[in-house]
This record gives C-alpha cells, sequence and structure tokens, in this order.
C-alpha cells in the first residue's frame, strides 16, 4: 500500500509540474508577439526555407496603358474583359489582345520606354522584378502579331528586357525596334537604334541599329542585313481548276522581315518573302486588299482586281 501511495504521489507532483510549465508557457506566448522566439525558448527547431538561387525580388511593377483605339481585351489568368486606358499588367499571366485594325500603347514603369501593341497581337507578362541594384527585369511573350518597343538606355547593368517568341529570344538593352511574329511563329527584327541579340538553337545574332533579321521555329536565327523599311509588294493571282471547279489565289513576295494581310488574314510569309492566299471562286469580278507593314511599322495597302 505504501508503494502504492508514493506512485500516486509522484504522478500528481508530474502532473503538477507539467501544468506550471504549460502556464507559464502561455504567459510567456502572450509577452513575445514573435513566434519563432517562443518556439525558440522551448528548444523547438523552427524550419529555415531555402533561398533561392535568383536574387532578384518581386516588387511592384507595372505596364500601363496609356492609349488605344479599336477592339483591345485586358487579359488576366482569371478572364478577360475590354481593356480601358489605365489598365496595368503587373503580374505573370497578365496580357492585352488587339483585334483588326486594333492597337495600344504601353508605358513601362519609371517611364524608361513604350510599346506599341499593333492589331492581331498577344501579348504577356513573363515575368517583372527588379534586381538588387534597383536593375529592372522584364520579360515577355508575343506569341503573334507586332510590337515596337522605343527604351531609354539602361543605367544598371542588370537592367534587362526580353522578347520571347515561338521562335527564340530577343534581348535589349535601350533601343528603338519593332518585332513581327506570323501565324506560323517566324519572328522578324528590325532595329533602327540601338542593339538588339536574338537567340535560337543555342545561336546568338546580333541585330545592331539600321540592321534586320528573321527567326525560323527551329532554326537559328538569320544573319542581319541593312534594314530596308520597305513594304512594297510584288504579286498576282494564279488561277486554279479542281475537279472543274475554278478559283485564284494570290501569291506574293515582299522584303521577308514584313507582315502580309490578304482581306485582313494574317498570311505566312517563308525565308524568301513569299506568300500564297487562300483561293477565291473566280466571279466576274474579284477585288483583294493586301496590307504589307514593315516591323518598323511602316504600312502600304494594295487593291489587287481581278477582271
Amino acid at each position: 500500500m505504501k508503494r502504492h501511495k508514493c506512485c500516486n504521489f509522484r504522478y500528481y507532483l508530474s502532473i503538477k509540474k507539467y501544468t506550471f510549465i504549460l502556464k507559464y508557457a502561455k504567459i510567456l506566448f502572450m509577452k513575445f508577439t514573435d513566434l519563432s522566439l517562443f518556439l525558440s525558448i522551448f528548444c523547438i527547431p523552427v524550419p529555415v526555407l531555402a533561398q533561392p538561387n535568383d536574387l532578384s525580388v518581386r516588387i511592384d511593377r507595372w505596364l500601363s496603358i496609356q492609349q488605344m483605339s479599336g477592339t483591345v481585351s485586358y487579359d488576366r489568368p482569371s478572364g478577360s474583359r475590354a481593356a480601358r486606358v489605365g489598365d496595368r499588367l503587373q503580374t505573370v499571366g497578365d496580357g492585352i489582345t488587339t483585334g483588326t485594325q486594333s492597337r495600344a500603347d504601353l508605358l513601362l514603369d519609371t517611364a524608361v520606354g513604350t510599346i506599341n501593341v499593333l492589331e492581331y497581337t498577344s501579348l504577356r507578362v513573363q515575368r517583372m522584378d527588379i534586381a538588387p541594384d534597383n536593375g529592372r527585369i522584364t520579360h515577355l511573350d508575343v506569341t503573334r502579331g507586332q510590337v515596337r518597343l522605343k527604351l531609354r538606355r539602361f543605367t544598371s547593368p542588370n537592367s534587362e528586357l526580353r522578347i520571347r517568341t515561338p521562335a527564340g529570344l530577343s534581348g535589349v538593352r535601350g533601343t528603338e525596334f519593332g518585332v513581327v511574329v506570323q501565324p506560323d511563329g517566324k519572328t522578324s527584327i528590325a532595329t533602327l537604334e540601338g542593339s538588339v541579340v536574338t537567340e535560337a538553337q543555342g545561336v546568338q545574332i546580333e541585330v545592331p541599329g539600321g540592321f534586320q533579321n528573321f527567326t525560323i521555329p527551329g532554326q537559328p536565327p538569320s544573319a542581319a542585313v541593312p534594314l530596308r523599311d520597305d513594304p512594297s509588294l510584288s504579286a498576282d493571282f494564279v488561277r486554279l481548276l479542281d475537279r472543274g471547279v475554278r478559283s485564284v489565289q494570290v501569291v506574293g513576295r515582299v522584303d521577308p522581315v514584313n507582315a502580309v494581310t490578304v482581306n485582313g488574314v494574317q498570311q505566312v510569309v517563308d525565308g524568301k518573302g513569299e506568300f500564297r492566299s487562300a483561293t477565291f471562286l473566280v466571279p466576274s469580278f474579284l477585288k483583294v486588299n493586301v496590307v504589307v507593314t514593315t516591323p518598323l511599322g511602316k504600312s502600304q495597302t494594295y487593291e489587287l482586281a481581278l477582271r
């Protein structure tokens, strides 16, 4: 019986001891608002999350719509709506899409430059950060269409702006240049001032001011050649006969870096500058509008008539 009472007494003391500890812990927790300090007092390990190798820091950065015309949609991962002047592209996935005869002018934060987004264009934010030395890091996706950028030279060596297209990357450090992305992903660059570096398939080609080049998906960039900024067109109708049905198509040639639309439909221009439109049934009279636009935005409209 004595042994039994002793055991009960020890059990009672043990309960009193832990009750006191818990009560004291509660007091400490009320005093110390820092949970990590509270845990360290009782030697409870606090996990430390590994820091990423990238030293850039997420901050409040943006692209703002300054002007717009026509049909422009403001796109976010949660959905799309009609764009408004003042809308900001701030997070990964934010973007805009322009329709026929539409455009939007975007201002980069800190007024480092502007981006003119022309018709038939889809632009998205891939990355917007700030480096430890306050340099701005901006990566954009342009999956189709045409943009023209005018940027002042960056003051930080770690500032960068990159345009990613289906064909590759284009990196700049302050310049004025234009980008055309065709329906098949072929990407053209024309640099007016400064320098752009195009990269694809592990090959980098510099396109300095006064030069242009293009990149076809799956191939390295073409060599840079002197800038022409020439929207001229050489085209004709080709007559076709298939199972007794007569039709025609427009076959033409332009500078390989240019964008072409036929009756408002974007065309695929190959590495030689040649394109073939869809076929048209042959009525008594056929009129076709062809628009040729250079990467720097110079445009020329042609009216072709078949009698």
